[in-house]
């Protein structure tokens, strides 16, 4: 496995991949885990390439940003298997996608945000303005628009319009004091209930929840923060979870036990088979309104049934 820049403790989404491939080694035998990690989006190339010289029988890109020099390497390689997590390259035929509708997990986390806010404002920002991260940002404001639309309310959304694709980046994912700044600067705007889709920036987020005493809430992503960051669980009001560690697993155990990996259709995390949803209230379990818990659970059906419609111009293809 070859990390993308945010490393393999991000809280997030390699440390979700990772999980992935300690997981097969568990239920394959024949399964041996290594990684790499890349300190910047130069290393992506050289790091797929060292292992293809160690002849890895599956080497796991993780992240979008890693397509291109994934496609590259694949494409120079036919007879080894990749994987890419959050991408999909169809022109590479030995490179198995892993993609999240994250946007449905997405707006069941928007519209709880819209009900537990005391303040009528709430935040989301991102690592960088990529599809991955922005459909995370699609969801939640539309999970909040409808929200407003059923309840006759008016929750404003900080950092995100979607109509514009137009919002606030940390411009990497591992600057805890940017993700504070980013956050303070929300704060004083009147949001209480924050969303970063920034791996370890958002760190710098669950820093100022803590720090505010109850006023401020966050919601994460990826991993159920109060799994993969237990010191701040008392400020994750939920996760916007995509299921990485399963798919990956999936992907190993099929290739280690001599099954093909499909480039198409690859894998798609929805609701409906449990690729993505949001976590447990955890510690917010009693300050949840049951009503407002009854609503998303119906919200999460709807969805599933198709009676309410989710879009993102960013979502996997």
């Amino acid at each position: 496995m070859v990390t993308d820049t945010g490393g393999i403790d991000d809280k997030s989404f390699n440390a979700s991949a990772w999980a992935g491939l300690q997981a097969a080694k568990e239920s394959q035998s024949n399964v041996e885990p290594k990684y790499v990690a890349s300190t910047s989006e130069a290393d992506y190339e050289p790091n797929l390439r060292q292992f293809v010289t160690q002849k890895c029988n599956f080497i796991l890109s993780v992240g979008g940003l890693m397509g291109d020099a994934t496609k590259k390497v694949a494409t120079e390689n036919t007879s080894q298997q990749f994987g890419i997590v959050d991408a999909s390259i169809p022109d590479a035929t030995n490179v198995f996608p892993m993609q999240f509708a994250t946007e449905q997990a997405a707006f069941l986390a928007g519209y709880l945000a819209a009900g537990y806010s005391k303040t009528g404002k709430v935040a989301t920002y991102g690592g960088l303005k990529i599809p991955p991260v922005t459909v995370f940002m699609d969801g939640f404001a539309d999970g909040v628009a409808h929200f407003n639309k059923v309840k006759g309310k008016d929750v404003k959304v900080l950092g995100w319009d979607k109509a514009k694709q137009n919002g606030t980046f940390a411009e990497n994912f591992g600057d805890q004091n940017k993700g504070k700044s980013i956050t303070n600067t929300f704060v004083a705007q009147g949001a209480d209930v924050i969303m970063p889709v920034a791996g370890g920036t958002g760190l710098g987020t669950a820093d100022v929840a803590k720090a505010s005493n109850g006023k401020v809430s966050v919601i994460w992503v990826d991993q159920d923060g109060c799994k993969s960051a237990e010191q701040y669980c008392e400020v994750f009001l939920t996760t916007v979870v995509k299921n990485i560690t399963d798919a990956v697993k999936g992907a190993v155990v099929d290739g280690a036990s001599g099954k093909t990996l499909a480039a198409t259709p690859g894998y798609l995390g929805t609701l409906e088979n449990n690729g993505v949803s949001i976590a447990p209230f955890n510690q917010f379990e009693s300050k949840v309104d049951a009503g407002l818990k009854a609503e998303i659970d119906k919200l999460k059906a709807d969805i599933i049934a198709g009676t309410v419609k989710v879009e993102s111009a960013n979502a996997p293809k």
